[in-house]
């Protein structure tokens, strides 16, 4: 079995550190990520500049661009051998809700299941990050399930760990997202050099947090398992929108 690695968080990062030690147990690992912190990057494509590839120390190769970039680079580009699931993570902090649209770690999930192959986003639901561990177990169940189940379609699952050690977990549960409020308003600060800048604000508490989803899951100490997909038609509006055109 091979599995592309990636993340939003570096190549760097002790998440995907974590991950490619415990898969490479089952796996051929290969680990394609950004050569810095690219979180919130969403699925951008870097499209006004070529894109260099270099490889570390550690054997990790790592890209001057997006998550996405990443993800595409790797399977459209460099392997000569498509990989059998791509795996984005171990993200520090959770991607939950309206998270799922920024998230530059489900951005690479998401790149490889528009690809055609089985990903899987992972993150842990943590600004500390205290126990990758026992989101890469997690990982590591997950991917054999896939392998067990023999899937012959795109999947793109997006998983968020409680960061507790392995045996307080209370097992997996699908969930739908769930919904934040409104962010938090633009931080204005003056630089020394008298110039006004803005920081994005804080992103809102979770309003939609109840029974089933993803929110509510990980608060009771379940991983949360969330199947996703890119279809943004609205199909309730099809026919009020075809009606304005009537007229």
């Amino acid at each position: 079995m091979r599995i592309l690695l990636s993340n939003d968080d570096g190549y760097f990062s002790p998440g995907i550190e974590c991950l490619a030690r415990l898969l490479s147990e089952v796996a051929e690992i290969t680990v394609v990520a950004p050569e810095r912190d690219r979180s919130g990057a969403s699925n951008s494509l870097t499209l006004d500049r070529p894109l260099s590839l270099k490889r570390a120390a550690n054997g990790y190769y790592h890209v001057n661009g997006t998550p996405t970039d990443c993800v595409h680079l790797a399977v459209t580009g460099m392997l000569d051998v498509l990989p059998d699931m791509v795996v984005s993570g171990i993200n520090l902090g959770a991607n939950m809700g309206d998270d799922t649209i920024y998230s530059g770690t489900v951005a690479a999930a998401t790149e490889g299941f528009l690809l055609g192959i089985p990903s899987i986003a992972v993150s842990l639901c943590s600004k500390v990050g205290g126990h990758f561990e026992t989101a890469a177990r997690v990982t590591l169940e997950l991917v054999q399930m896939i392998q067990r189940q023999n899937v012959r379609e795109p999947l793109l699952l997006n998983v968020n760990v409680p960061d507790v050690p392995y045996g307080q977990l209370c097992g997996k549960v699908v969930t739908r997202l769930g919904k934040r409020h409104k962010a938090e308003a633009v931080v204005r600060t003056v630089t020394p050099r008298n110039e006004t800048v803005y920081w994005v604000g804080a992103a809102g508490e979770a309003q939609d947090a109840g029974e089933g989803t993803d929110f509510h899951a990980v608060s009771n100490n379940h991983v949360s398992v969330t199947p996703l997909q890119i279809d943004l038609t609205h199909n309730a509006q099809l026919p009020l929108v075809r009606s304005w055109l009537a007229q």
